[in-house]
């Protein structure tokens, strides 16, 4: 373990007003400087402000109530997933009715 000096009799200058005290007189502040009792200030509360916890913004895995109905838009007499291959609708449903009018 290292040891240092007690400082008794040592004499420091403020880093914040330059003028001379004695080494025991100084104190450390939040920033690291080493000031005399006049400078020495503490650390202001909104340089550590508390920030609020965060807000959850979507819902994890979302899903579809089963009772839905599931829309599917027919034009020119065809569904669009039969000519279009990247229109595509998956459900779960037990008959299905569809009429062409």
């Amino acid at each position: 373990m290292t040891r240092f000096a007690s400082g008794t009799y040592s004499i420091a200058i403020c880093d914040r007003c330059g003028f001379q005290y004695d080494y025991l007189q100084l104190r450390k502040e939040w920033n690291g400087l080493k000031t005399c009792p006049e400078c020495w200030e503490v650390k202001h509360p909104q340089l550590s402000p508390i920030y609020p916890p965060t807000e959850p913004q979507a819902l994890y895995e979302p899903r579809l109530s089963p009772g839905e109905p599931m829309d599917v838009p027919v034009q020119d007499g065809q569904f669009p997933f039969l000519s279009n291959s990247l229109l595509q609708g998956i459900t779960q449903v037990g008959v299905v009715t569809v009429e062409i009018t």
